[in-house]
């Protein structure tokens, strides 16, 4: 799962990502900043507090640290779909579910707004078709509140089985030279 970004001073940058959906989602970012910037606009990133008027008062990280905690928080699972397993992930209804018993929000309404703020800032993040498409903006809301919507935090190790084929793997040899910083890749 990795790839390759040669910088315009011809050095090669080689990232690797936790799985094959992860590396397509960089790839097809990277695309995106590259041909706007080529097409002389300006890249930047919207904030989705002002897009949606999320009151100050809403601290997503601390929310995020709380959502993640081992004991109160959202259980990550084992789930299954479309002969895929995906591994340490939630579905959309059970982080609506969790937003409501924890008293963060008054309704389910709410709690997408919410959850779409929290992907869109990057601590929640879809897997499976279902999520992505509406994060895409193929839905009316960018999260869904389904059973069969995944979600999955960023540095939580998920991982998807069953999804990638022989053209998929980079082979050994095509990547040489040395890790200068391993870890793994957060959109924010």
């Amino acid at each position: 799962f990795v790839f390759k970004l040669t910088a315009a001073k011809q050095q090669d940058h080689f990232f690797q990502a936790a799985y094959l959906e992860e590396r397509d989602a960089w790839v097809r970012d990277i695309k995106k900043a590259i041909h706007c910037i080529d097409g002389g606009q300006r890249f930047a990133r919207k904030s989705t507090r002002k897009s949606i008027r999320l009151p100050e008062t809403i601290n997503l990280s601390a929310l995020y640290l709380s959502m993640k905690d081992p004991e109160t928080g959202i259980k990550e699972l084992k789930l299954e779909k479309d002969k895929k397993v995906f591994n340490y992930c939630f579905t959309g209804t059970s982080v609506i579910d969790w937003l409501v018993s924890s008293n963060s929000i008054r309704n389910r309404k709410e709690g997408l707004m919410l959850a779409s703020s929290l992907l869109s800032e990057g601590y929640l993040q879809p897997a499976g078709d279902t999520s992505k498409a509406a994060a895409e903006g193929l839905s009316d809301t960018p999260f869904l509140d389904l059973s069969d919507a995944y979600y999955y935090f960023p540095d939580s190790g998920f991982f998807c089985e069953g999804n990638s084929s022989d053209d998929d793997v980079i082979m050994k040899e095509e990547f040489r030279g040395m890790v200068v910083k391993q870890g793994c890749l957060l959109k924010q």
